[in-house]
């Protein structure tokens, strides 16, 4: 099983190495069923993060017609609206226009729609998000009427994009799993491990990390509980 893990121009630095780290132990605890690497729509380049200097480099190319499971992640940046600075605001001042909004904006604007596209409809492939990483496929128009869930912070703005937005740890849509706030990143790679390789790998994973998931993960099954 090969995961791909999207690395773009402003990428929050949390949501790639936790689910990269839980990922990259659940391939040594299975040796042979997992390999895990970073790319970038572009192909192998350092990829500048959302926090300041910090960037990390992508060593491949996304190829969705390759990899089982796509990743993608959230962005960092402060909070703002996605059509730039403030009236009056400098535009070229450094930052001004790295708002979180903007970055995620930004990146669907880049290649990297059309690849997650072709992921989603590749059969049994998956593709996972952390934080923010789901508004990227709901502002590219990918996963209108799909369960999901972001950032709470986010969540309004998710459900306006046309996804059908759930306030949960983590959220499993069949071919779509998606994570909540950055920490999130931790459970969402335990809960791929053990829907993937089994529960044993994971435990193992969740014993090496002392990390225990947080949170039931929301699938749309059973009824449909009452109102308290």
């Amino acid at each position: 099983m090969l995961c791909q893990i999207v690395l773009f121009d402003g990428f929050d630095p949390l949501d790639v190495i936790a689910p990269y780290e839980v990922l990259f132990a659940g391939s040594m605890a299975a040796p042979g069923a997992l390999t895990v690497e970073l790319v970038s729509a572009e192909g192998p380049r350092e990829v500048p993060s959302g926090s300041g200097p910090l960037t990390l480099r992508a060593t491949a190319r996304l190829d969705p017609q390759r990899a089982d499971l796509l990743l993608v992640p959230g962005a960092a940046g402060p909070l703002g609206a996605a059509d730039g600075p403030a009236d009056g605001a400098d535009p070229d001042a450094p930052g001004s226009r790295d708002t979180i909004p903007a970055l995620l904006a930004r990146t669907v604007t880049t290649g990297l729609p059309a690849l997650l596209k072709e992921a989603l409809d590749r059969p049994d492939s998956i593709v996972a998000t952390v934080c923010g990483g789901s508004m990227v496929l709901a502002m590219a128009g990918l996963i209108e009427g799909r369960h999901a869930t972001t950032n709470r912070l986010g969540l309004d703005l998710l459900h306006a994009a046309g996804a059908v937005a759930i306030d949960a740890r983590v959220v499993d849509d069949g071919d779509l799993v998606s994570g909540a706030g950055v920490t999130s990143g931790l459970d969402l790679g335990l809960y791929l491990l053990e829907r993937e390789l089994g529960p044993r790998i994971a435990h193992a994973v969740e014993q090496l990390f002392d990390h225990e998931r947080r949170g039931t993960v929301w699938r749309a099954t059973g009824p449909v509980p009452a109102a308290f």
